[in-house]
This record gives structure tokens, sequence and C-alpha cells, in this order.
């Protein structure tokens, strides 16, 4: 690519989540001559040219953007790294969303002078509700930390975080969504146990959930308080909360975050 014709931004790894910061940079008002996709399967980069209008080149050669965004899986993440280090120079900012790779692992296979940004994104993004928290590495600067948000702000929220409480986010945000899928399967399963049609429990299962989760952001109430709201002495809910404390459904959720956390932290080792 000549210097007239470098993208502003590059994508390396277009499954999901990739193509998902794609579409919502495009949607947010990003033109697509100002990305490239790196992508070595020729059946996907026709796809994603045909879908999105942009062009789909080599890792190496869309490391020649100012920015190169690595949406690749962790174990892969070494030898992206060794393919397109020689590409890279002091000034360009590399953002990682593998989890838990850390920005000094990036760092240490890159040239000096490499600005690093490592993102724990969230599936929701599909829909542009993500939720992403970033840390800059040793040499991010401001105006990349500025970028790395501006670039995720296309799919959702972003928070920044310091490197250390990347395990706990993800533990949170990066794997929250299958939590939450888990216990809409299990509403949805008790709708059924208890004789409703699965459409019907489906509609009444996702409707509640969304419409709780819109007052929370709305209200800004503390979720103890909602809970309160609808829990009447000796009630139902009443009843129905009982059983989950007695079946330490609060204690799960902790033991299930802690291992989420510290599988984390195995992956950047």
């Amino acid at each position: 690519m000549t210097a007239a014709s470098t993208p502003a931004t590059a994508i390396i790894g277009a499954g999901v989540m990739g193509e998902t910061v794609l579409s919502g940079l495009i949607r947010s008002g990003r033109p697509p001559a100002a990305l490239v996709v790196g992508e070595k399967r020729p059946d996907r980069a026709t796809e994603l040219t045909e879908k999105y209008g942009v062009r789909v080149v080599s890792n190496v050669e869309a490391a020649s953007a100012s920015t190169v965004m690595l949406v690749v899986k962790p174990q892969d993440m070494g030898t992206v790294l060794a393919e397109i280090a020689p590409a890279l120079t002091p000034g360009h900012l590399v953002v990682s969303l593998a989890a838990g790779i850390t920005t000094a692992y990036i760092e240490s296979a890159v040239p000096a002078g490499v600005g690093v940004v490592r993102v724990m994104p969230n599936t929701p993004a599909l829909v542009d509700e993500g939720m992403a928290a970033i840390s800059g590495g040793a040499h991010a600067t401001e105006e990349q930390l500025a970028e790395t948000e501006s670039l995720l702000g296309a799919v959702g929220k972003v928070v920044r975080v310091p490197e250390y409480q990347m395990d706990a986010v993800t533990a949170i945000s990066g794997s929250g969504p299958a939590y939450v899928f888990y216990v809409v399967e299990s509403m949805i399963e008790a709708g059924v146990h208890l004789g409703l049609p699965r459409t019907t429990s489906t509609e009444l299962v996702i409707q509640t959930l969304y419409g709780s989760a819109h007052l929370l952001r709305e209200t800004g109430t503390h979720p103890t308080v909602l809970r309160e709201q609808v829990t009447s002495p000796a009630g139902t809910t009443a009843a129905a909360l009982r059983e989950l404390d007695d079946h330490k459904v609060r204690a799960a959720f902790i033991a299930a975050m802690e291992a989420a956390r510290d599988r984390s932290a195995a992956l950047g080792q």
C-alpha cells in the first residue's frame, strides 16, 4: 500500500468479534476506504469485501495502518505478532482484543515505542450495546487511548481500568453475557415446566430481562432497592428468592466468576 492509500485502521482477525467491530465502525460513519481487514481465507475475504466494501489483504500489509486491531484467539497471538512485528514502527497503535494477553507480552514482541492498548469487549457489541474495558501499556499515549475509546465506542460503552483489573473485567462483562443467557434458558425452561407454551415463556422472560435492564440503567436505582420493590413480605417473590438463597445461588455466581478470572489469568501465562 502506498502512503496515500494507507488506511487509518486495520482489523486483523475477521471472526465474529472482528466483523462486529468492522460493521460497527462502518455504521458509525467511518468510510470503508479508511479500513482494511487482514484475513487469510479467500472465501471469507470475498464475503467481507462484498458485504462491507473494504479491502481484505494479508496481515503484514494490514499492519501498515496507523492503528492495528488484533482480534485473534489468545493462542494465535504469538504467531500473528511474529508475522506483523517487522511492519510496525514507533508511533503505531496496536489494540488487542485477545482475552488474557497482557500489554507487556505484546510489547515484548513488537518494536520499542509501539503503543499497545488491551481491550476486553463482549458480544452485545453485535447490536451496538457492548461493554468494553481498556488498559494502556507502557508506551500508550492519551491520544492512543482516546482513539481506542472511539473505535470501541462504535459498538457500545467503554471504560478505562488499570490492567491488573482486566482478569476481573473478563469474568464480569467479558463472560457475563453467557451467565445472563444461562439464567434466561433456565427461566424459559421453568416456564415450560409450569405449563406455559415455550413461545409464551420465551417472550415473557426476554421482555422481563430487557425491561429490568432498562429500568436499572434509566433510573440509576440500586438493584437491591429495585429487588425489594418487587418483594412483598411472605409473597411469591419472597418464596422464590428464599429458594435461590437456600441453593446458594449468590455464592455460586461469585465462585463462577472467580473461576473465570483465574482462567483469564492462566491464558495470559
